[in-house]
């Protein structure tokens, strides 16, 4: 019995040509990257010139207009959070290769504290710095009074009316509180003395 011959016909009307991929890019030198970053470097100034707002919109209103010397400057904290997401990074590494002390949390929120500061203008953080090596000194601006119209005074606030810090010194002083304690003469910690050999051969000799 002889074969049926099948003839097939393919549609081909919506068949596209496969686009053709870009070639990657050469790697660019020293030179390529300095020219690239400088030539973008000009392109912002150029743009924030036009606009004042250029680059701001993620920064609080507050925060805008602030002299470059200012310790808690947009820029400054800018910075700041890039230091803290390579140690964050860093710590991280440490603690997957079972390093104990390693604590990546804390760098982390140190960046979430300091992204709240350039969103609302708040700095929430008691510390400062691009290694959180300043310490937040708090500023009253309303006093408080107690029962008596005495002001509230908390240790470490800085008070206008008085000019200076509130201190622990003064504190008790207020209340009446004598540190007995520092008024102690520290004693002396008696160390064992160690036997020299002469006293031992000499106690040896003895009991023999």
């Amino acid at each position: 019995m002889a074969k049926k011959k099948v003839t097939v016909r393919t549609d081909n009307s919506e068949w596209k040509a496969p686009k053709k991929r870009r070639k990657p890019r050469k790697p660019m030198t020293e030179e390529q990257r300095a020219a690239a970053a400088e030539r973008l470097a000009k392109a912002r100034e150029k743009k924030a010139a036009a606009d004042p707002n250029y680059g701001k919109s993620g920064i609080a209103e507050c925060l805008r207009n602030l002299p470059e010397d200012y310790p808690l400057h947009p820029k400054k904290v800018k910075e700041w959070i890039k230091t803290q997401k390579d140690l964050a990074s860093s710590e991280r590494k440490q603690k997957r290769l079972g390093n104990k002390n390693a604590n990546p949390d804390i760098h982390e929120a140190y960046v979430r504290n300091m992204k709240t500061y350039l969103r609302n203008g708040d700095w929430v953080d008691s510390f400062y710095g691009e290694h959180q090596e300043k310490v937040v000194r708090y500023r009253c601006i309303a006093l408080a009074y107690d029962k008596n119209g005495d002001p509230k005074r908390n240790v470490g606030t800085f008070y206008p009316d008085i000019g200076i810090m509130w201190t622990q010194e003064m504190q008790d002083e207020e209340r009446g509180i004598s540190r007995v304690d520092d008024e102690r003469p520290k004693r002396k910690r008696r160390t064992a003395r160690k036997r020299g050999k002469r006293a031992v051969e000499k106690q040896g000799s003895k009991t023999a």
